[in-house]
Protein backbone atom coordinates (compact mmCIF):
# COMPACT_ATOMS: atom_id res chain seq x y z
CA UNK A 1 0.00 0.00 0.00
CA UNK A 2 2.52 2.34 0.71
CA UNK A 3 4.25 2.08 -2.57
CA UNK A 4 1.31 2.76 -4.19
CA UNK A 5 0.98 5.54 -2.40
CA UNK A 6 4.44 6.87 -3.18
CA UNK A 7 4.09 6.33 -6.68
CA UNK A 8 0.82 7.99 -6.81
CA UNK A 9 2.14 11.08 -5.12
CA UNK A 10 5.23 10.73 -7.88
CA UNK A 11 2.58 11.18 -10.25
CA UNK A 12 0.56 14.02 -8.89
CA UNK A 13 3.41 16.61 -7.69
CA UNK A 14 6.18 14.97 -10.46
CA UNK A 15 3.81 15.60 -13.33
CA UNK A 16 3.34 19.28 -13.94
CA UNK A 17 7.38 19.31 -13.98
CA UNK A 18 7.34 16.86 -16.41
CA UNK A 19 4.85 18.49 -18.44
CA UNK A 20 6.22 22.21 -18.70
CA UNK A 21 9.41 20.10 -19.95
CA UNK A 22 8.11 18.21 -22.47
CA UNK A 23 6.25 21.13 -23.98
CA UNK A 24 7.17 22.15 -27.79
CA UNK A 25 6.95 25.34 -29.50
CA UNK A 26 4.20 23.94 -31.67
CA UNK A 27 1.82 23.87 -28.10
CA UNK A 28 1.00 27.08 -28.53
CA UNK A 29 -1.33 29.20 -30.13
CA UNK A 30 -0.98 32.95 -30.38
CA UNK A 31 -2.95 36.21 -32.53
CA UNK A 32 -1.55 37.72 -35.88
CA UNK A 33 -1.27 41.17 -36.23
CA UNK A 34 -4.72 41.18 -37.91
CA UNK A 35 -6.20 39.30 -34.70
CA UNK A 36 -6.43 35.98 -36.37
CA UNK A 37 -5.77 32.96 -34.50
CA UNK A 38 -2.35 31.28 -35.60
CA UNK A 39 -1.80 28.31 -34.46
CA UNK A 40 1.93 27.16 -34.20
CA UNK A 41 1.86 23.47 -35.16
CA UNK A 42 1.49 25.01 -38.71
CA UNK A 43 5.01 25.01 -38.36
CA UNK A 44 5.94 21.47 -37.92
CA UNK A 45 8.82 20.44 -39.78
CA UNK A 46 10.97 24.22 -40.66
CA UNK A 47 12.94 25.95 -38.29
CA UNK A 48 11.65 29.49 -36.36
CA UNK A 49 13.39 32.46 -35.46
CA UNK A 50 11.06 34.27 -33.54
CA UNK A 51 12.28 38.02 -32.88
CA UNK A 52 10.50 40.35 -30.31
CA UNK A 53 10.55 43.89 -32.10
CA UNK A 54 10.10 47.10 -31.74
CA UNK A 55 9.42 50.19 -34.21
CA UNK A 56 11.41 53.16 -32.09
CA UNK A 57 14.02 51.05 -31.14
CA UNK A 58 18.30 51.63 -32.05
CA UNK A 59 17.79 48.14 -33.10
CA UNK A 60 14.91 48.55 -35.05
CA UNK A 61 16.91 48.60 -38.80
CA UNK A 62 17.39 44.45 -37.88
CA UNK A 63 14.42 44.20 -39.48
CA UNK A 64 16.13 44.80 -42.73
CA UNK A 65 18.32 41.94 -41.92
CA UNK A 66 15.40 39.69 -40.97
CA UNK A 67 13.51 40.68 -44.43
CA UNK A 68 17.06 39.65 -46.14
CA UNK A 69 17.08 36.74 -44.02
CA UNK A 70 13.49 35.67 -44.80
CA UNK A 71 13.71 36.14 -48.63
CA UNK A 72 17.08 33.93 -48.57
CA UNK A 73 15.80 31.45 -46.61
CA UNK A 74 12.16 31.61 -45.69
CA UNK A 75 10.19 28.46 -47.40
CA UNK A 76 9.58 25.09 -46.40
CA UNK A 77 12.20 24.83 -44.36
CA UNK A 78 12.55 28.50 -42.20
CA UNK A 79 10.52 31.25 -41.38
CA UNK A 80 10.79 33.86 -39.27
CA UNK A 81 7.90 35.37 -36.67
CA UNK A 82 8.28 38.63 -35.20
CA UNK A 83 6.43 39.47 -31.93
CA UNK A 84 6.23 43.37 -31.66
CA UNK A 85 6.34 44.18 -27.63
CA UNK A 86 6.41 47.43 -26.03
CA UNK A 87 8.37 46.24 -22.34
CA UNK A 88 11.23 48.52 -23.03
CA UNK A 89 11.21 52.09 -22.69
CA UNK A 90 7.80 52.42 -24.36
CA UNK A 91 9.90 51.53 -28.29
CA UNK A 92 6.40 50.21 -29.40
CA UNK A 93 3.67 52.65 -28.83
CA UNK A 94 1.63 51.84 -31.61
CA UNK A 95 -1.23 49.44 -32.09
CA UNK A 96 -1.51 46.35 -34.03
CA UNK A 97 -2.51 48.30 -37.23
CA UNK A 98 0.06 51.17 -36.85
CA UNK A 99 2.86 48.66 -36.64
CA UNK A 100 1.67 46.88 -39.70
CA UNK A 101 1.53 49.93 -41.37
CA UNK A 102 5.50 50.47 -40.36
CA UNK A 103 6.51 47.28 -40.87
CA UNK A 104 5.38 46.98 -44.50
CA UNK A 105 6.25 50.51 -45.68
CA UNK A 106 9.47 50.95 -44.03
CA UNK A 107 10.75 47.92 -44.26
CA UNK A 108 8.82 46.01 -46.85
CA UNK A 109 8.61 42.83 -43.96
CA UNK A 110 6.76 39.97 -45.58
CA UNK A 111 7.56 37.86 -43.00
CA UNK A 112 4.53 36.54 -40.14
CA UNK A 113 4.04 39.14 -37.44
CA UNK A 114 2.24 38.80 -34.68
CA UNK A 115 -0.20 40.69 -32.19
CA UNK A 116 1.62 43.05 -29.52
CA UNK A 117 2.32 40.98 -26.77
CA UNK A 118 4.38 41.48 -23.44
CA UNK A 119 7.46 39.45 -23.28
CA UNK A 120 8.51 40.00 -19.61
CA UNK A 121 6.86 40.93 -16.56
CA UNK A 122 3.96 39.63 -14.86
CA UNK A 123 1.87 39.66 -17.64
CA UNK A 124 4.58 37.99 -19.92
CA UNK A 125 2.63 35.68 -23.06
CA UNK A 126 2.57 32.22 -22.12
CA UNK A 127 5.05 31.41 -25.37
CA UNK A 128 7.94 33.94 -24.11
CA UNK A 129 7.42 32.47 -20.55
CA UNK A 130 8.71 29.09 -22.29
CA UNK A 131 10.96 30.52 -24.14
CA UNK A 132 12.86 32.38 -21.39
CA UNK A 133 12.13 29.85 -18.40
CA UNK A 134 14.65 26.37 -18.48
CA UNK A 135 12.04 25.08 -16.65
CA UNK A 136 9.81 25.21 -19.11
CA UNK A 137 12.06 24.96 -22.12
CA UNK A 138 14.17 22.63 -20.59
CA UNK A 139 17.19 24.10 -22.04
CA UNK A 140 18.18 27.35 -20.75
CA UNK A 141 16.88 30.43 -19.00
CA UNK A 142 17.01 33.41 -21.49
CA UNK A 143 15.11 36.28 -20.16
CA UNK A 144 14.75 38.83 -22.82
CA UNK A 145 17.29 41.86 -22.17
CA UNK A 146 15.74 44.26 -24.99
CA UNK A 147 14.27 44.53 -28.54
CA UNK A 148 15.39 41.91 -30.94
CA UNK A 149 15.84 38.95 -29.24
CA UNK A 150 16.45 36.51 -31.21
CA UNK A 151 15.02 32.26 -30.20
CA UNK A 152 15.63 29.73 -32.49
CA UNK A 153 13.12 26.92 -32.59
CA UNK A 154 14.13 23.27 -34.62
CA UNK A 155 11.87 21.51 -36.98
CA UNK A 156 10.24 19.63 -33.67
CA UNK A 157 9.56 22.71 -31.90
CA UNK A 158 12.16 22.63 -29.45
CA UNK A 159 14.26 25.20 -28.25
CA UNK A 160 17.73 25.18 -29.57
CA UNK A 161 19.52 28.21 -28.25
CA UNK A 162 19.16 31.95 -27.94
CA UNK A 163 21.02 35.23 -30.31
CA UNK A 164 21.34 38.54 -28.12
CA UNK A 165 19.83 41.64 -29.46
CA UNK A 166 22.48 43.33 -30.27
CA UNK A 167 23.63 40.53 -32.94
CA UNK A 168 22.25 40.52 -36.26
CA UNK A 169 20.06 38.07 -37.85
CA UNK A 170 22.31 37.50 -40.31
CA UNK A 171 25.14 36.70 -38.16
CA UNK A 172 26.95 33.34 -38.60
CA UNK A 173 25.20 31.58 -35.48
CA UNK A 174 21.52 32.02 -37.52
CA UNK A 175 22.79 31.49 -41.05
CA UNK A 176 25.04 28.51 -40.16
CA UNK A 177 21.70 27.00 -37.97
CA UNK A 178 19.40 27.42 -40.76
CA UNK A 179 22.33 26.12 -42.98
CA UNK A 180 22.70 22.96 -40.84
CA UNK A 181 26.51 23.55 -40.15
Amino acid sequence: MRTVLIIMAFFVLGSGGYSQKNKSFYDFKVTDIDGKPFDLVTLKGKKVLVVNTASKCGYTPQYAQLEELYKKYGGDKFVIIAFPENNFLYQEPGSNSEIKQFCTSKYGVTFPVMAKISVKGKDIAPLYQWLTSKDENGMMDAPVKWNFQKFMIDENGKFVDMVPPKELPTSAKITNWIEGK
